[in-house]
């Protein structure tokens, strides 16, 4: 009896040891949701705090503009760095595809095609909207792979009587050889809207007609022209397009500062190469305040306005002479400039930056008024981003005429 409970004392004990390390492994992890902004699409170097504080509302304004409008090449590259950022979004963008889309569509926009394909790659809810489905059947197209458009623009849900989808069925229609279905949806998208290139194009592949030259004006032309063998090299392609055929990163621009820096002491050249500006803005100041001249000491003026946004502080006579400067007003609305102003205050960098761009994005490819720049400069710098407030300076100082 007594060598029964021993045995099944031990036994007990041996189930127990077993049993203790395994439920000890057995742990629910909660996983984050992913958001519209946490896939990297390159290093940029900005923190993973990038969109710490900053409105979804304000991201859901601006990311569309920044795919629709022509931006200077200093906005263009501010756009590129905070969008190829992988960081932690604001609140709210957990599972915001459209979002995510239009992330990934500004960056094509913008000619960053590498960055935007990176995020596409594994990028989930292809199927059910259609802006992040576009920005993902985009990408596949400028990088060669139509088999992964058509599957994309097979398998949506939504939106897909909308033109660019469209025409994209019609010619994966074609590809697969379903002439008959192709013919009828190239017909669909012409009657809603004609495009003759596309047009002509999709009349060679459907009938053999004659192509014509071949047309890089986006992913579907260039695929197009892919599939009828036709000489890309004769075709002058859209900056999108390039972009995608060069397989290279955006480079950082660079402006010619040599005209003006003949005026302000070199100042443009010691910006850019990364030297703080504070040991020769006083003297430039006292030259624009002391210019007779109209011309000169308007441009004297806009310069040393530029090159004391980005001064940590001015001695106070510097500050009660360029307090004197008939230099204009901006044009953004005074709201956004305050937004602007309380976001570089508080070092909400991803923020700061959209707001920027909201002005930039209203400029066009001119680039934002005086006014509008030294505020975005100095907005920039306080936030954290002085490389980019660096080629906000060097981009005015260029174009002062």
């Amino acid at each position: 009896m007594l060598l029964r409970m021993l045995r099944f004392a031990l036994f007990a004990s041996v189930l127990a040891l077993a049993a203790t390390p395994a439920a000890a492994q057995v742990q629910v992890v909660q996983l984050a949701a992913p958001d519209a902004f946490s896939t990297p699409g390159r290093d940029t170097g900005l923190p993973a705090e990038l969109w710490a504080g900053t409105p979804i509302e304000t991201a859901r304004i601006v990311l569309p503009m920044l795919a629709a409008r022509p931006l200077s090449p200093a906005a263009a590259n501010l756009a590129r760095r905070i969008l190829a950022t992988g960081a932690k979004g604001p609140d709210g963008s957990a599972s915001d595809e459209a979002l995510a889309g239009q992330r990934a569509s500004a960056l094509i926009a913008l000619g960053d095609v590498a960055a935007a394909t990176r995020l596409m790659e594994r990028a989930p809810g292809l199927e059910r909207n259609a802006e992040l489905a576009r920005a993902a059947a985009e990408t596949a197209l400028l990088a060669g792979d139509s088999a992964r458009a058509c599957g994309i623009a097979d398998g949506l849900g939504t939106n897909r009587g909308d033109i660019y989808w469209l025409r994209l069925r019609a010619f994966c229609q074609a590809e697969a050889g379903q002439g008959a279905q192709a013919q009828l949806t190239f017909d669909l998208a012409q009657a809603q809207a004609r495009d003759a290139i596309y047009g002509r194009l999709m009349m060679a592949k459907l009938s053999g007609a004659a192509p014509g030259v071949a047309s890089a004006r986006n992913g579907l032309d260039l695929a197009l022209s892919r599939s009828l063998d036709l000489d890309l090299a004769a075709a002058k392609p859209a900056p999108v397009v390039a972009a995608a055929l060069s397989g290279a990163e955006p480079a950082t621009p660079a402006f010619d500062t040599s005209l003006i820096d003949a005026e302000i002491g070199g100042l443009g050249a010691a910006v850019r190469d990364g030297m703080p500006p504070e040991a020769g803005v006083s003297a430039l100041i006292s030259a624009a305040a002391e210019a007779a001249e109209p011309k000169p000491r308007a441009r004297l003026q806009a310069a040393a306005l530029l090159l004391a946004a980005l001064a940590n502080d001015l001695p106070g006579p510097d500050r009660a002479k360029i307090a004197g400067f008939a230099v204009a007003e901006g044009k953004a609305p005074s709201g956004r400039n305050a937004a602007l102003d309380a976001a570089s205050d508080t070092r909400r960098m991803g923020e700061a930056a959209l707001l920027a761009l909201w002005t930039c994005a209203d400029a066009g490819a001119a680039g934002p008024a005086l006014g509008d720049r030294v505020r975005i400069v100095r907005s920039l710098g306080r936030a954290g981003l002085l490389d980019d407030a660096r080629l906000f300076v060097l981009e005015g100082l260029a174009g002062l005429k």
